[in-house]
């Protein structure tokens, strides 16, 4: 019953299960189902890229509640971060639409129940602000991006939880005012900046990409949740653009093992990846089966089915577990934090000249590319997840 309430909430939600996009299904208690947070949208808008497992229910805060999905110190503890010792003095900001009331206080109940320090106002932690940095905050009313804005800000907390929060509120979803986010980020001094949003491609993101284009400041795109195939921004040659994996508990060395998230059909969703149509090939990308910019970069989990714990009050009360390439971009902005390296980075480059800090992800698939890489796991670089996941922060 909580779960169909759960549902009930999210009407506006195009269903992802296992076996299609059109619609969430029953399922069998070993298959997972999942829906989009954010319906495809409209040229000139852009969805949001998260995920939501649909056959767990929404659990209320409580004293001895156990939230299901990944917590902060597994994604510590899979990625090698030093989250307790780094991040202090950095800022990550994250670009997201419209408003959400209830995102300082329903942070504050993620950060304490898994033991993180509290990141308010009052502290000076935590900033929240509308594209042009006043308080004139856009509508609320969109339990979508709400939700958007909770996985985004409990995914920073995760990699990074001393670092300062920036959310700056685009005033709708249009690409438009996303961008202008982006640059009002920027303007507010923000270290890293995360996205977890895109678009199909258009002719003219070759001019609209400048609005990433903030040397010194490391920003984070997704990929995409729909499997092989590019959107924007992620595709501009000014940001790092985020994969997803399939991430599980292992008897290796790590503890941990990874594979690209997706599958062979491309009604199962994954990770975005694949060749732009517009934008040039950046110089420090020496891949040979494409011609222009290739997405991604590097990855994180993403795969629902290994999600993580997320809590919001916004319209849906709770407990959830979300997955999407919006968990991944989030942690990768505070891994980028963790470094401190962004005012020396060029872009998304450190990476392809780091090899030895990442864990490669060598199985699984996004789709169908003819059996190349740009949707295949593999040695070396591959599209879904790019150079790999971080191992530490050498990477970054």
């Amino acid at each position: 019953m909580k779960c169909v309430v759960h549902l009930l909430g999210i009407l506006a939600f195009v269903g992802l299960p296992v076996s299609s996009l059109s619609s969430t299904v029953a399922a069998s208690p070993a298959q997972p189902t999942f829906a989009r947070v954010c319906g495809l949208t409209a040229p000139g808008t852009a969805h949001c890229h998260a995920v939501v497992r649909t056959d767990i229910a929404p659990l209320a805060a409580g004293p001895n509640v156990t939230p299901s999905g990944y917590g902060p110190s597994d994604l510590q503890s899979a990625y090698q971060l030093p989250s307790d010792t780094a991040g202090n003095g950095q800022t990550v900001a994250i670009a997201d639409a419209y408003d959400d009331p209830r995102a300082e206080a329903d942070l504050a109940v993620y950060r304490s129940q898994f033991g993180l320090a509290p990141c308010t106002t009052a502290n000076g932690c935590f900033r929240k602000v509308d594209q042009t940095g006043g308080t004139a905050y856009p509508p609320g009313g969109n339990v979508s991006w709400a939700e958007e804005i909770s996985l985004d800000l409990d995914m920073v907390s995760a990699a990074c939880p001393n670092c300062h929060i920036l959310l700056v509120e685009a005033t709708s979803n249009s690409s438009a005012n996303l961008a202008l986010a982006v640059d009002e980020a920027a303007t507010l001094g923000a270290n890293v900046i995360s996205n977890s949003y895109g678009g199909g491609e258009y002719s003219n993101e070759v001019n609209d990409e400048v609005h990433y284009n903030h040397p010194g400041i490391a920003i984070t795109v997704s990929s995409g949740d729909n499997g092989y195939g590019v959107e924007f921004p992620a595709a501009s040659q000014y940001v790092t653009a985020v994969g997803g994996t399939n991430l599980v508990r292992a008897s290796n060395a790590r503890g941990w093992k990874e594979t690209v998230w997706g599958s062979a059909a491309p009604s199962s969703g994954g990770a975005g990846s694949g060749c732009s149509a517009y934008i040039s090939k950046p110089s420090w990308q020496l891949d040979t089966g494409c011609a222009r910019r290739t997405v991604a970069d590097v990855a994180a989990v993403a795969d629902p089915a290994t999600g993580v714990a997320v809590y919001d009050t916004y319209g849906v009360r709770g407990w959830m577990v979300f997955g999407g390439t919006s968990v991944a971009s989030p942690i990768i902005a505070g891994v980028y934090a963790l470094a401190g390296n962004a005012a020396t980075v060029n872009y998304g480059s450190y990476s392809y000249s780091h090899l030895s800090s990442l864990y490669k992800v060598i199985s699984g698939r996004n789709g169908s590319c003819g059996g190349s890489y740009l949707c295949n796991g593999k040695f070396g670089y591959d599209g879904p997840t790019g150079n790999g996941t971080p191992h530490g922060t050498g990477g970054f």
